[in-house]
């Protein structure tokens, strides 16, 4: 009896039913759901926290980048060099308005960006290309020399909002920064001797004919991080709007992917032009 009892216990036992294996499932299959939901989560948010971060630092580097070459401007190895003898007339080229005599800055050709000219402090200096700038005598300081680089800051848009900046000297061009989806300049101008400004003066309206540059105010929209909003509005984007063209704002607005978007901006005084 006992013998039958304890084989009858051991088929009670072999198993799982139907049900017990509905419910582990549907217990399992709630837990996989739940761990899949945070990783997903966690990669959204993790990607969304790079794209700021890409744009933050571009927003950074796009400044300090800009800001250092606009302080070259005018610059002259010897203090009590004249402008005019530092810096002398050289007619329009591909890339540059004409440079009258002792003017160090210009508005650049075929797209928004300016032309600079200084003189190296000192002899192979690098310039924006990485390559050294014309040799000279530096054994003495203060010292006059004839040989200063002219130098092309351009913007130049792309299709997919991730345009570049562009720096070229002579013949050669390097990119310098890209994810920049527009740009805008614009040059305060007046008179450098008692520094008066008469006029702002955007990339578009530019004309020869304008006055010194004393000033150069510019802002860039920055893009990175495509499908990484969850609408189609943007604050950043929206601010930008504003001042744009009609023409921007279509190209903008057809381009873009749900990109991230920061906006940049920085005001440059000439100070090396200042008597």
């Amino acid at each position: 009896m006992k013998k039958i009892a304890q084989q009858s216990f051991n088929t009670r036992q072999v198993g799982l039913s139907i049900v017990e294996l509905m419910i582990a499932l549907a217990i399992s299959s709630f837990l996989i759901l739940g761990i899949t939901q945070a990783y997903i989560d966690n990669k959204r948010n993790y990607v969304y926290q790079q794209s700021q971060a890409s744009n933050q630092e571009n927003s950074r580097f796009l400044v300090t980048l800009i800001d250092s070459y606009l302080n070259k401007t005018g610059y002259r190895r010897a203090p009590h060099q004249l402008q005019e003898e530092a810096f002398k007339q050289i007619p329009a080229s591909a890339d540059c308005e004409e440079f009258k005599k002792s003017a160090a800055i210009t508005k650049a050709k075929a797209g928004i960006g300016i032309c600079i000219r200084y003189q190296p402090l000192v002899s192979g200096e690098l310039d924006c290309t990485g390559n050294a700038t014309p040799a000279f005598t530096d054994s003495k300081p203060y010292s006059t020399t004839d040989n200063a680089v002219v130098m092309t800051l351009r913007y130049k848009p792309a299709a997919d909002l991730n345009g570049i900046l562009e720096c070229k000297v002579g013949n050669v061009s390097a990119e310098l920064l890209n994810g920049i989806a527009d740009f805008r300049m614009e040059f305060a101008v007046g008179n450098s001797l008692d520094k008066k400004i008469d006029a702002i003066i955007s990339s578009s309206a530019w004309t020869t004919s304008s006055g010194n540059i004393l000033q150069v105010r510019y802002s860039a929209l920055m893009s990175s991080g495509m499908n990484q909003r969850s609408s189609d509005e943007s604050a950043a984007l929206d601010i930008w709007k504003k001042d744009a063209s009609a023409a921007e704002k279509t190209r903008l607005s057809s381009a873009d992917k749900k990109y991230l978007y920061q906006l940049a901006s920085s005001t440059v005084a000439m100070r090396n032009l200042m008597p």
